[in-house]
């Protein structure tokens, strides 16, 4: 096997024995594991995010390779469930598969100069706890690849015009016309009755025989410009741009399934899109009366509206997100929390000279408007790795969490409080802190019983401050929700349809 091969088979493992051990084994001791529906034993050497694997065989120890471990949990699933999956162990062997092929482009590649770019593009392994969270829909690598962050791709956008007429919009789109094509000779202006509808060329590709929009560009309620955009390079979503010169993010439909959804811009989201919006905005503005001491300067990156044709579903929806301008603190550099998780070249919590204060500076950027925003304002933002960003400042201490997204936030009226809690605090500590802590113990093991007490004595003082029953619940729990985004996938449930499995608290045990 040659070493593309090799680390492509260990990354892949890592979440899907994630997975395996969340939702269908449970511990031993001394890292064995028996499944719940086979009863075999596994051995891993790491807690966190172990590559590697051996499964009890004929009395021997015998490692696992990838393909080893797609049977191993298909037959477990298919024992725990009584459900059979042919799509899902395709899917992890797809993400297997993608994952060789970056790492073959990214040798060849130089990776971005721009820490927040390199942070938004390091991202290899992806979820910790998702059977195939490299997936790209099963299509060939020369199909998707010059579109794949994690390979440092740039590329320009496709632009388009849509009839007056034609045009489905709600919110500031303004930011859209002003990428309109200049007027030099090899361009193409946008006609008098139309608008500019950037497109993304992947999604482009596979829509080529969408028939509706073959009629549209057939009858003028679509045009094709000669121009295109600026390089626009590809965030960690894959699906999300961002285009430096303007200062912005597009998030564009892409009918590809990453992890456990197409990634369309469905209605019911673009049609909630402002008023879910404008409420994260008022949740995340400094609280009248509030002390300045205490403002942490979160910051929300707004999803200012959408723009789509109308008639033609979602299929070339946009949506536009404001750039960090004036959200980010000056002199800080914003890097994504889920890099910070996973590690990249640079990354400040590698090499915190003082690790206890990098956290606890790191949980008074990201806890204070994530629980204010729940307690005071009924808005559940969705605050987990890949949603949120930490600014750090010139020596790579934590000063500014900011926020994005809001298609995955909700609010108490349409979740309910108990659904909303439980959303909530398998975003903030399950997904974000959880991971966040593993990795400063991983890399500092001086501080490692030293991590989950402090967030302990944090969140109490919030219980306190914001009068949170909930909060207070969540610090005696013996267990909380870690997404089951196996089983969910298993069973061919809805992306959106959470499920979760109960797992360990570590503010209970310390």
């Amino acid at each position: 096997m040659d070493t593309f091969a090799a680390t492509a088979d260990e990354l892949a493992t890592a979440p899907l024995l994630g997975c395996l051990l969340r939702e269908a084994a449970e511990p031993l001791g001394g890292g064995v594991h028996r499944t719940r529906a086979g009863g075999r034993l596994l051995r891993v050497a790491s807690a966190h995010r172990p590559r590697r694997a051996q499964l009890l065989t004929d009395g021997q120890w015998r490692p696992l390779t990838h393909a080893d471990l797609v049977k191993l949990v298909s037959d477990e699933l298919s024992l725990l469930t009584g459900v059979s999956n042919d799509t899902l162990p395709a899917e992890m062997i797809d993400s297997r598969d993608a994952l060789a092929a970056i790492l073959t482009a990214r040798a060849g590649a130089h990776p971005p100069a721009d820490p927040w770019l390199r942070s938004e593009q390091s991202l290899l392994m992806g979820h910790p706890h998702h059977p195939a969270p490299k997936a790209r829909g099963g299509g060939p690598a020369g199909t998707w690849l010059r579109y794949a962050p994690e390979a440092y791709a740039r590329f320009p956008l496709t632009l388009l015009a849509v009839r007056a007429d034609a045009l489905a919009e709600e919110g500031d789109t303004s930011a859209l016309d002003a990428l309109a094509p200049d007027s030099a000779p090899d361009s193409t202006p946008v006609p008098p009755g139309y608008h500019l509808l950037p497109a993304h060329p992947w999604q482009l590709a596979l829509l080529d025989q969408h028939p509706g929009i073959r009629a549209a560009f057939t009858d003028g309620r679509l045009l094709r410009l000669a121009a295109r955009s600026e390089p626009a390079a590809p965030t960690s979503s894959v699906r999300t741009v961002h285009l430096a010169g303007a200062d912005l993010f597009l998030k564009f439909s892409l009918d590809v399934r990453i992890t456990n959804d197409i990634r369309r811009l469905w209605w019911h989201d673009l049609r909630r899109l402002r008023r879910t919006d404008t409420a994260v905005s008022a949740a995340l503005a400094a609280d009248p009366g509030a002390d300045p001491a205490a403002d942490t300067g979160a910051a929300w990156l707004s999803d200012r509206g959408y723009r789509a044709v109308a008639g033609l579903g979602e299929e070339l929806a946009v949506v536009v997100r404001e750039g960090f301008g004036t959200r980010l603190r000056p002199g800080a550099t914003p890097l994504l929390a889920a890099a910070l998780a996973e590690g990249f070249e640079g990354s400040p919590l590698a090499a915190a000279p003082d690790p206890a204060g990098w956290w606890t500076a790191y949980l008074r950027c990201l806890v204070p408007p994530v629980l204010r925003a729940f307690a005071r304002h009924g808005v559940v933002l969705e605050c987990h790795l890949q949603n949120c960003l930490l600014a750090v400042d010139a020596a790579g201490l934590p000063v500014q969490a900011l926020f994005r997204d809001a298609e995955g936030v909700r609010t108490l009226a349409e979740s309910g409080r108990a659904a909303g809690w439980e959303r909530l605090v398998y975003c903030l500590l399950v997904n974000h802190l959880t991971e966040i802590a593993a990795t400063l113990a991983d890399r500092h093991p001086a501080h490692a019983r030293s991590l989950w007490p402090t967030a302990r004595r944090e969140l109490r003082s919030w219980a306190e401050e914001l009068d949170l029953p909930e909060l207070h619940g969540l610090l005696k729990a013996p267990t909380v929700p870690g997404k089951a985004n196996l089983l969910l996938r298993w069973t061919a449930a809805d992306g959106a349809a959470a499920r979760y499995v109960p797992v360990p608290n570590p503010l209970a045990a310390c």
